[in-house]
C-alpha cells in the first residue's frame, strides 16, 4: 500500500495516469470541528492490479502539493470517477476553484441503470465487485498520524472495487443507451453554483412556521450573519448558534447583552464578545429591514389547486414506466412533482430532459385525455383515446 508524501510522488502517478481513460478517485475528511472539510487522505487508482495501480495520497504531508492533482482533473481525455461525488467535489472545488471533467459518479449511473436510489457503495461492491467491504474504520479519525494498516487498507478499497463498478455501468450505459441520462443527472454536480453558499440565501434552510415579513428578515439577517462569521473562522454553523437558538432570538428580538442572557436557547460563548455584537446588530437590521424588502414565504405550492384523482393516475403511470425501464420511480418524479403536473404545472423537471421521454410525455398525454390507463394481469399499460 503506497503512500505519496511529495509533489513529486505525486506528479509521477498523475502523469502515469494519463496513460489510462480513466481514474477512480475518493477521499478521507473531517468536518466536524470546521466549516470547510478538512482533507486528509485522497485515494486514487487506474487500471491494473499492480501495487502502482492503486495509490494513498498525503494531503497533510508537509512537502506536498495538490496542483499535480488539480491537473489532471482539468484533463478532459481522462475520466474521473467517483462515488456520491457531492462532497469530494466540495472540497476540491473550495480548495482550488477545480471539478473535475470528464466526471462519472457510479451512484448517479446506478440508479439510472436499475440499483434503485441512492444507493450505497457498499451494495455496489456487493452486487458488481461479489467483494465484502470491512468498514470497521469507516468512523475513525483520519487527521491523526500514522494511519494503520486496516485504515489504509479501507481507504484503497473505495477506489480499487471502484474500477469494477465503473466499468459494469460503463457497459450497461451504453447498451441500454442512457449515457445522456447520467450527463443531464451529472449538471447539478459540475456547476460551481452548487458548492458556493451565500450568506444572503442561509435563511431559506432554517425551518420556522411563522411567515411574518418581519420576522423572516430578522431570521434572513441572524443567518447571514451566522454563515459569515462561520465562514471567516471556519467554525460549524453549529458553534456560533444553532437554528432552534436563532428562531428563538427572531421571536425574543433581543435589544441588549442582558437580553440576550436570559435566552434559554444560546450558547454561552455566543452571549457575548463578537457573536454577541453580531447578534444584536442582525436584530436590529432586521427590525429596519423596509417593509418592500422583507423576504416572503413561497406559497405557491399550497395555493395549488390538486386534482387527486389525477394525482392518482399519475401515481399508477409513474410505477409502470418505473417497471418498465427499470428505474428507481423516485429518479423520475417525486410525489411533489405530480402534484404539480396534476395541478397543471408545465415547468416541472419529470416534464424535461430524459424524464420527458421516459414518463413527462405520457404524463401530459394523460393529463389531456389523450391516453388512459389498462391494466392486463399484473401490468399497467396505456391506451391511446
Amino acid at each position: 500500500m503506497k503512500t505519496l508524501t511529495t509533489t513529486e510522488q505525486l506528479e509521477q502517478f498523475c502523469t502515469r495516469a494519463r496513460q489510462f481513460d480513466y481514474v477512480t478517485v475518493d477521499t478521507e475528511f473531517l468536518r466536524e470541528r470546521t466549516y470547510y472539510s478538512k482533507l486528509c487522505l485522497v485515494q486514487l487508482a487506474v487500471p491494473g492490479t499492480g501495487a502502482e495501480d492503486a495509490v494513498l495520497v498525503d494531503p497533510l504531508a508537509g512537502d506536498l502539493s495538490m496542483a499535480p492533482l488539480y491537473d489532471l482533473f482539468r484533463d478532459e481525455s481522462v475520466v474521473k470517477v467517483f462515488h456520491a461525488a457531492r462532497q469530494d467535489l466540495e472540497i476540491f472545488f473550495v480548495d482550488a476553484g477545480v471539478i473535475p471533467a470528464p466526471l462519472f459518479d457510479t451512484q448517479v449511473a446506478a440508479m439510472v441503470c436499475g440499483f434503485g436510489e441512492q444507493v450505497g457503495y457498499e451494495t455496489l461492491v456487493r452486487k458488481i465487485a461479489k467483494e465484502q467491504l470491512d468498514k470497521t474504520s469507516r468512523f475513525t479519525d483520519w487527521s491523526r498520524r500514522p494511519l494503520t494498516d486496516a485504515q489504509k487498507k479501507y481507504a484503497l478499497a473505495d477506489v480499487t472495487h471502484l474500477r469494477d463498478i465503473y466499468e459494469f455501468l460503463a457497459r450497461k450505459l451504453a447498451q441500454s443507451d442512457r449515457q445522456k441520462w447520467v450527463t443531464e443527472e451529472l449538471q447539478v454536480l459540475t456547476a460551481p453554483e452548487t458548492y458556493r453558499v451565500n450568506p444572503d440565501e442561509a435563511w431559506k434552510r432554517v425551518k420556522t412556521r411563522n411567515a411574518s415579513g418581519r420576522f423572516l428578515a430578522i431570521v434572513r439577517e441572524l443567518a447571514r450573519f451566522r454563515e459569515e462569521y462561520a465562514q471567516a473562522r471556519d467554525v460549524p454553523r453549529s458553534r456560533v448558534y444553532k437554528d432552534d437558538a436563532l428562531v428563538e432570538l427572531a421571536s425574543t428580538k433581543p435589544a441588549t447583552h442582558e437580553d440576550l442572557s436570559r435566552s434559554r436557547l444560546l450558547l454561552r460563548e455566543a452571549r457575548k464578545g463578537d457573536i454577541a455584537d453580531g447578534i444584536l446588530k442582525a436584530v436590529q437590521a432586521g427590525l429596519n429591514c423596509p417593509p418592500e424588502e422583507m423576504p416572503k414565504v413561497d406559497n405557491s405550492m399550497a395555493k395549488m389547486q390538486v386534482n387527486p384523482a389525477l394525482a392518482d393516475l399519475l401515481r399508477v403511470l409513474l410505477k409502470a414506466k418505473s417497471e418498465s425501464f427499470g428505474v428507481a420511480s423516485k429518479l423520475i418524479a417525486s410525489a411533489s412533482d405530480l402534484d404539480m403536473i396534476a395541478a397543471g404545472e408545465r415547468d416541472v423537471p419529470a416534464l424535461s430532459g430524459w424524464r420527458a421521454d421516459v414518463f413527462g410525455l405520457d404524463a401530459i398525454r394523460l393529463c389531456d385525455g389523450k391516453i388512459a390507463l389498462t391494466a392486463k394481469g399484473n401490468d399497467i399499460r396505456t391506451v391511446e383515446l
